[in-house]
């Protein structure tokens, strides 16, 4: 891959495990780059927003203007990934404490849908998980549940039937945390949406 084709993966930094984010962009072949402003939405070709806390993400993105840029984004097709947090983030609407959110995933966000962080655990994805996503590592960190999917969103993964990685066009909404441990299975189909 010569440098020009190789592509730079934009990682929100307000809160959240930007170093994991950045090690598993890496290990795909891309450029991890961390986002804190409009301009630094110009210089990547695709965007995680990673889990941590939604409220506090919620507040940094209305403290540094950033909302619309960030529905700019998602409208302009570039890919975007929201894992956790994130995907709470991406939602239609959040319930349970609802927070401000970009509305570029067809679907309603339960925060912390399985309990706090004493609850936290892991699990395989299911059996019949599309795409190649049966058997991933899912680890889950007062984790949010997405319901009422619209017919746009394509579920990719579950775990005990629900829905844990959606897609709807070039978005992706993950209720887990990919970047925990070295299975690149989901960052990889984010860098593989890249046009």
């Amino acid at each position: 891959m010569t440098p020009s084709e190789v592509k730079r993966v934009g990682i929100l930094a307000i809160q959240g495990d930007v170093e994991a984010h950045a090690a598993a962009i890496e290990r795909v072949g891309a450029v991890p780059v961390p986002v804190l402003r409009e301009k630094h939405l110009d210089e990547v070709d695709a965007l995680v927003l990673p889990g941590g806390e939604s409220t506090t993400i919620a507040k940094g993105l209305e403290r540094l203007g950033l909302y619309e840029p960030l529905r700019a984004f998602g409208d302009s097709g570039r890919p975007l990934l929201g894992t956790c947090a994130g995907a709470i983030l991406l939602s239609r609407v959040a319930e349970n404490h609802p927070v401000e959110t970009l509305g570029l995933i067809d679907a309603v966000a339960v925060r912390n849908a399985y309990g706090t962080q004493v609850d936290s655990f892991a699990a395989p994805a299911d059996a019949d998980s599309a795409n190649g996503f049966a058997g991933l590592r899912c680890v889950f960190i007062r984790a949010p549940q997405l319901r009422d999917l619209s017919p746009e969103v394509e579920v990719l993964a579950r775990v005990d039937g629900a829905p844990v990685l959606v897609r709807q066009g070039r978005v992706l909404a993950c209720t887990f945390h990919p970047e925990l441990g070295d299975d690149s299975r989901v960052h990889a189909l984010l860098l593989g949406s890249v046009a």
